[in-house]
């Protein structure tokens, strides 16, 4: 299920403001319950002070494949899921969005390639998808090229006040490389 289609479930609870419906939605802190007449009516709720913890809905029909019981959406310490709602006795669990993953190879190791991953504080930076054997990774978007100073084979794009920008990936050079001569 896609996580556009998993936030405009309504809610079947009406606002105490207005009567329309509750619906979730999601915000820079998280999901919440916010009326579906917004901006008319801007009542929001968090979702934490619910009876049942941190089981955002049940996902209706939809059954867990390990003990087949219903699965449902949770709000974890790194963001949205979906889960069995016989945890802790069924342990399964499914990622809702699925890390970027690139046809670059990692500069380290040469074995792995760049994957799109999302820190903790909710910050996107690209690593090598052979952690924690490969610790390699960079907090701008890579691209492919190599430098043409200390050739090394990773560029990445900064945004900068005259646009975007291409700098070598390498902590050691760091240089500003121009796109028309950078080997692509």
């Amino acid at each position: 299920m896609s996580k556009p289609a998993l936030f405009t479930v309504r809610k079947h609870e009406s606002c105490p403001t207005c009567g329309a419906d509750l619906v979730i939605r999601s915000g820079k802190h998280g999901p919440f319950l916010g009326c579906s007449h917004y901006p008319e009516c801007d009542y929001v709720r968090p979702l934490k002070n619910q009876s049942d913890g941190h089981i955002v809905k049940v996902l209706e029909g939809q059954r867990c494949p390990v003990c087949q019981a219903d699965l449902v959406l949770r709000q974890g310490r790194y963001g949205m899921f979906i889960g069995c709602s016989r945890y802790p006795e069924c342990e399964h669990t499914e990622v809702i969005d699925r890390p970027d993953e690139t046809s670059i190879a990692c500069p380290q190791c040469r074995q792995g390639h760049l994957v799109q991953r999302r820190s903790r504080f909710g910050k996107s930076f690209h690593a090598c998808d052979r952690y924690p054997d490969c610790q390699f990774a960079v907090n701008f978007t890579p691209k492919e090229g190599t430098c043409i100073y200390c050739h090394f084979p990773l560029l990445i794009e900064k945004k900068t006040a005259q646009g975007l920008k291409r700098f070598c990936a390498s902590k050691a050079c760091g240089k500003p490389v121009d796109a028309g001569n950078s080997s692509e």
